[in-house]
């Protein structure tokens, strides 16, 4: 590990001098070991576990405001996360493990790297690690990789389980400026695509910071959340899929639906939900959903079997749901 300075912020304003070679550090889960394997080197730490960003409160709608530093362990208990939202406890609980859990924050659950075997490995080309540099799991081992909205330049994956509920949710984000000021933004537009840029993950410019994620009003019908990996523990999702699906006289009333573990990014595509919403529970409604996804599905050889897991996966949830 290089050499590198440390701060510990009193306050948000102490981020308003970070610059490109800053890195925020709260739980640390990933950060550190990145700078352990050198792939990121930060000259300085802003350490923000002193900041009151720990509470979960209640929003005048009837969701809820989750602080940054709220742990995936307390957030995954929380009673009213649990009864009103079990999708995103299901999620939580289905990521790393229990000591994980105890450190990763949700700001920093959202802003994890992908697990890439070429972004870890420096002695290999990752453009998302060194622009320019090519991508090694192009026509390499890339059985993790992703399927949907990749490019030419980075076929990597986002690791999060916890976005993938929280993108179904319809949460959005609060950001706090280097400048002082706040803004909101669904999650979706928080991550960027790799296009030929793969090294710009989010919007997020240094001295920004994620100060909470706002939960919606709970809504009715049935929630799933179902990871396919190789493990049944401590292990990334192959595929993931949350689903909130309302069957109302007998016809699908309102699907909300994410998938992990196939794209840059939680990812979500209207087309998906509205060859559902309207339609009889049927294996036909089911197959015109996963033809939306897939329709723009690329695989790269080693990952082509995500492509119909994909389809099993999507079919299997919306079972569970509308039965």
């Amino acid at each position: 590990m290089r050499p590198f300075d440390y701060q510990r912020a009193a306050a948000p304003s102490d981020l308003s001098s970070a610059d490109a070679a800053t890195s925020i550090i709260a739980g640390g889960t990933n950060l550190l070991d990145l700078m352990k394997l050198e792939v990121m080197t930060p000259e300085r730490l802003i350490d923000i576990n002193r900041l009151d960003l720990k509470s979960i409160e209640e929003t005048e709608d009837g969701g809820l405001r989750i602080g940054a530093l709220v742990t995936n362990s307390d957030l995954a208990a929380d009673m009213r996360v649990r009864r009103r939202w079990p999708v995103l406890s299901r999620a939580l609980l289905a990521g790393a493990s229990g000591q994980l859990r105890n450190k990763a924050t949700t700001g920093g659950n959202l802003l994890q790297r992908t697990r890439c075997y070429y972004f870890y490995d420096t002695a290999m080309p990752c453009n998302k690690r060194e622009p320019g540099s090519g991508c090694g799991a192009i026509g390499g081992v890339n059985r993790i990789h992703a399927i949907l909205g990749a490019s030419d330049h980075c076929i990597a994956t986002h690791p999060s389980d916890m976005a993938v509920a929280m993108r179904a949710l319809g949460a959005e984000v609060e950001i706090r400026g280097r400048d002082g000021e706040s803004r909101r933004l669904p999650l979706g537009e928080l991550y960027l695509l790799p296009g030929a840029t793969p090294e710009r993950e989010t919007v997020l410019s240094a001295g920004d910071l994620i100060t909470s994620v706002i939960l919606p009003g709970p809504v009715t019908g049935r929630q799933v959340y179902r990871k396919v990996r190789d493990r049944a523990s401590y292990a990334f999702a192959l595929v993931s899929v949350a689903a909130i699906v309302d069957v109302k006289d007998g016809t699908i009333a309102r699907a909300d639906i994410a998938f992990g573990g196939l794209a840059p990014m939680p990812w979500r595509d209207a087309a998906v939900e509205q060859a559902l919403v309207g339609q009889a529970p049927s294996e036909a409604a089911f197959d015109a959903a996963a033809d939306a996804l897939l329709a723009d599905a690329k695989g790269q050889g080693g990952n082509d079997f995500k492509i119909p897991l994909a389809r099993r996966t999507l079919k299997a949830v919306l079972q569970e749901a509308t039965r």
